[in-house]
């Protein structure tokens, strides 16, 4: 299986006003651009031992994943595990960076994932049992749309309010600049403003040390 590459440039909403003048401005475009909604868990990890976590996870991943699993975990660099429940199906997620930027935020990340036949409870204790720890857990609504073979997802984050992620996904690195150009076009057709990595990166800090005051609430917060 080729591996999958993920272009993604956010653009912080912040409230409901900002998030339904984007949702309009989509579905004028194109009334069947949205696809679907639904709430989601993820339990991002830190820490832990991915040689002992392959061991674990390889006996209950099919065969036909094997190779983009070690493809990720040998060749990705800033690897970030996480766990995640939308509406009830388990997944596990590996993301990986493959530019400047890092790979729980970054705009150009190699990608895994895989739906497992077990609970979110059970698939944390895989990475717990190898040595990884909670770096944070977030919970979110989600509303997705295609647009010109773009993902364009409106999200309500605990903690960050109202955020649109901009997606393109690639099966070959070298595409990742025209990718994030084309993004970067899109988004200024419907006046979406890119997030500054920096500003993310101090948002995503804040929220790791804070996490338990906003998860699983509609609480939020402002850094600038």
């Amino acid at each position: 299986m080729s591996s999958r590459y993920e272009i993604e440039i956010k653009s912080l909403l912040g409230d409901e006003q900002n998030a339904e003048r984007l949702r309009q401005a989509l579905l004028k475009n194109n009334k069947d651009a949205f696809v679907s909604k639904y709430r989601q868990l993820n339990h991002y990890f830190t820490g832990g031992n991915l040689l002992e976590f392959s061991k674990r996870i390889m006996s209950v991943l099919p065969a036909s994943r094997h190779e983009a699993f070690s493809n990720i975990v040998s060749n990705g660099k800033n690897i970030s595990v996480r766990t995640r429940d939308t509406d009830g199906r388990i997944i596990l997620v590996i993301k990986a960076s493959i530019d400047d930027t890092t790979s729980s935020n970054g705009i150009s990340r190699m990608e895994f994932e895989h739906e497992m036949d077990m609970t979110l409870d059970e698939l944390d204790r895989l990475l717990l049992s190898a040595g990884f720890e909670y770096q944070a857990k977030w919970s979110r609504e989600r509303e997705e749309y295609v647009h010109d073979g773009v993902n364009i997802s409106i999200d309500k984050n605990a903690g960050y309010g109202y955020l649109a992620e901009f997606e393109k996904v690639i099966t070959s690195a070298t595409e990742a600049e025209k990718a994030k150009n084309e993004l970067r076009s899109l988004m200024g057709t419907f006046g979406a403003e890119e997030l500054a990595q920096d500003r993310l990166e101090r948002m995503f800090a804040y929220y790791n040390a804070n996490w338990r005051e906003y998860y699983g609430t509609e609480n939020t917060f402002i850094v600038e």
